[in-house]
C-alpha cells in the first residue's frame, strides 16, 4: 500500500508523458489547419466587407461634391487618404484639378476609417489584405488609363485624375498581404458596385507589394471605361475574374 501511494504521488512516468505529448501533437496536427483555414476565410470575408464599405463611401463622396476638380458642380470620386480624412482633398484651381490645402481641405467628418487612410506605396492595408484605389486619367485615343494614389496617400502633385472621367469612374483591388497565410483570393469593385473575385492560384499570385494587380486587370481592355472581363482569361497576368462567392 505504501509503495502504491509513493508511486501515485511521484506523477507521470516517462511513458505516460510520451503518450500525453503524442496525443497533444495529434490534436494540434488536426486543429491547426482548421484554424488557418478559418483565419483565411475570415480575412477574405472582411476584405469583401471592406470593399462594400469603400463603394458606399465613394458614392457618398461623389454625391457631396466635396471633390470637384473642374468646378462644374459635379462631384468626383476619391482616394483612400481623401476618404479617410488623412490627406487634403483635391481642389479646383482656375477650373483645373490641383492639390488641396491640409489646413482647409480635409474631409470632415471622414467617411472611411482612419486605418484605411494610412497609405504606404499607394496601398492601404487592413486585416491581412492590401487595397488600392485607381482613379481615371484623361481619355487619350479612346482609352482611359488609371492613376494610383500618391505613395503616402492622396494626390499632392500631377498627374491628377481627369475631373470629367472621375465623375463616373473608379475601381479598387484587394489582395493578400501574404498569399496562403493571410488570404488566397483577390477581389475587385468599381463604381457600379460590381464585386469580382480571382482565385489567385497562378505561379506568381498577387501577394504583398511584390506582385500587385494593375488598374486594367479586371477589364476587357487596357481601359477603365471598358467592360469588365468576367469568366474570360486575360489581362496582363492572365487572370480569370468572376462574381464574388462567399
Amino acid at each position: 500500500m505504501r509503495k502504491n501511494l509513493c508511486r501515485a504521488s511521484a506523477g507521470f512516468t516517462l511513458i505516460e508523458l510520451m503518450i500525453v505529448v503524442a496525443i497533444i501533437a495529434i490534436i494540434a496536427a488536426l486543429a491547426i489547419p482548421k484554424l488557418m483555414s478559418a483565419r483565411l476565410s475570415a480575412n477574405e470575408a472582411a476584405a469583401i466587407s471592406a470593399l462594400r464599405s469603400i463603394a458606399s463611401a465613394q458614392a457618398q463622396l461623389q454625391a457631396s461634391a466635396s471633390v470637384d476638380g473642374d468646378a462644374d458642380g459635379a462631384g468626383e470620386y476619391g482616394y483612400f487618404a481623401e476618404l479617410a480624412g488623412t490627406r487634403a482633398m483635391r481642389v479646383s484651381n482656375a477650373g483645373a484639378p490641383a492639390a488641396g490645402n491640409p489646413a482647409v481641405d480635409m474631409l470632415s467628418p471622414a467617411i472611411l476609417t482612419a486605418a484605411l487612410g494610412l497609405v504606404s506605396t499607394s496601398v492601404a492595408t487592413r486585416q491581412g489584405y492590401n487595397f488600392q484605389i485607381w482613379l481615371p486619367d484623361a481619355t487619350v485615343g479612346g482609352i482611359v488609363a488609371g492613376i494610383a494614389e500618391d505613395l503616402t496617400g492622396g494626390k499632392a502633385a500631377a498627374p491628377f485624375p481627369n475631373p470629367n472621367n472621375n465623375e463616373i469612374l473608379w475601381c479598387c483591388y484587394a489582395w493578400p498581404v501574404e498569399v496562403k497565410k493571410t488570404g488566397n483570393r483577390a477581389f475587385f469593385v468599381n463604381q457600379e458596385g460590381e464585386l469580382l473575385q480571382c482565385q489567385n492560384r497562378s505561379a506568381t499570385p498577387y501577394t504583398g507589394i511584390t506582385k500587385v494587380p494593375g488598374f486594367r486587370e479586371a477589364y476587357v481592355a487596357n481601359d477603365m471605361a471598358s467592360a469588365l472581363r468576367i469568366s474570360v482569361l486575360g489581362g496582363a497576368d492572365n487572370t480569370l475574374w468572376a462574381p464574388v462567392q462567399l
